[in-house]
């Protein structure tokens, strides 16, 4: 791991590793600026096929300098999922089970807080979920959740890939990566970067283009250009790398049913496939549901759905956030997020 992708201005980095509960190696990042810290650990988890750095776009204000700003201490996660690590077969139930709940143990563990607090994104958000529901981040008091949470809805043209175009990919690759659109080393590499030239006008950034065509229906997919500046537009051609293709094959088994699947990994003897919302949410924690109005990776009736499903259970404790003009990771890549979003997550974890 680079540590340099982890610098923040005036703020002192430290790396932390630790060992998820399967024995894989995964680290933490805390960062502190020079403000004494009074509000306690929160734990940023990315999504997939990207880092923890992904949470320090080069914008006027990023979240870790809004959350330290505010008081408190940050820690970003280096799951499984990150591309700092090695590219490995990943599901989101080895997410959910051994790496979120070693992760939140360390940091208790480290700072001797009793509880903390966590923003959670894509697949991050979706695993974190999945461990949450199960009781195994009791420790875990506040979740702000983007994009999607336990009922992924995705755009018709989304479904059409996953339940087409991936088992067809998948017989000749085992990874997608959108760095295939810098360098393409194989022949399938070669033949899915043509096809994104040819199908992708939406500008000139080939990483741009390539993510677009990993995770989602649109020009571009994960955020609206409008929303960022050309400094982080040029900045996530680093952000991107290889995803394994057994992440879209639970995420076709969970799109068509509604609602999170296990891959038949759930920690059990019996690898029979479970559903995350079968069963009561074996979970305190009050959950600010996020979702950008123009997401063309997972659409918004995403989170309004698991809202719908936690505000059932429990009325008037949770909550939805729909936010206009964003789309995917433009909530938090986005140059004037620090006025538009920050300050909505800020209050629901002061709540």
């Amino acid at each position: 791991m680079n540590s340099q992708n982890y610098t923040v201005k005036n703020h002192e980095v430290e790396v932390i590793p630790f060992t998820a509960s399967d024995g894989f190696l995964c680290n933490l990042i805390n960062l502190k600026s020079a403000k004494v810290p009074d509000k306690g650990p929160v734990l940023l988890v990315h999504g997939a096929g990207v880092r923890a750095s992904i949470f320090l776009a080069p914008v006027p204000q990023n979240i870790v300098e809004f959350l330290t700003e505010a008081g408190f201490d940050v820690w970003l996660e280096n799951w499984r999922a990150s591309i700092d690590f090695a590219p490995n077969p990943w599901t989101l139930d080895q997410a959910a089970l051994y790496d979120h709940p070693a992760a939140v143990k360390k940091i208790v563990e480290l700072t001797g807080a009793k509880t903390i607090k966590a923003i959670i994104h894509c697949q991050g958000s979706t695993s974190f979920m999945m461990a949450a529901v199960q009781g195994l981040l009791p420790e875990v008091s506040t979740i702000v959740s983007n994009a999607v949470s336990l009922h992924p809805v995705v755009p018709p043209f989304s479904r059409f890939k996953l339940g087409y175009m991936v088992p067809v990919v998948g017989g000749l690759t085992s990874y997608l990566n959108p760095q295939w659109g810098l360098h393409a080393p194989t022949l399938t590499a070669k033949m899915l970067n043509a096809l994104v030239k040819l199908t992708h006008h939406e500008c000139e950034n080939q990483v741009c283009k390539q993510v677009s065509f990993t995770y989602g229906t649109g020009f571009p997919a994960l955020w609206r250009h409008e929303n960022l500046n050309e400094e982080t537009h040029e900045w996530l051609k680093q952000e991107f790398a290889h995803v394994p293709l057994t992440f879209y094959k639970q995420m076709k088994q969970s799109v068509r049913a509604g609602h999170l699947l296990s891959a038949g990994e759930t920690g059990e003897k019996s690898k029979k496939v479970i559903s995350y919302v079968a069963n009561q949410p074996a979970t305190q924690a009050r959950i600010s549901f996020f979702a950008g109005e123009q997401n063309l990776c997972f659409l918004p009736s995403s989170q309004v759905k698991s809202y719908q499903y936690f505000n059932h259970l429990r009325r008037n404790f949770h909550k939805l956030r729909l936010i206009p003009r964003y789309s995917h990771l433009d909530i938090f890549m986005g140059k004037e997020a620090y006025r538009d979003v920050f300050p909505l997550m800020l209050q629901d974890l002061s709540n």
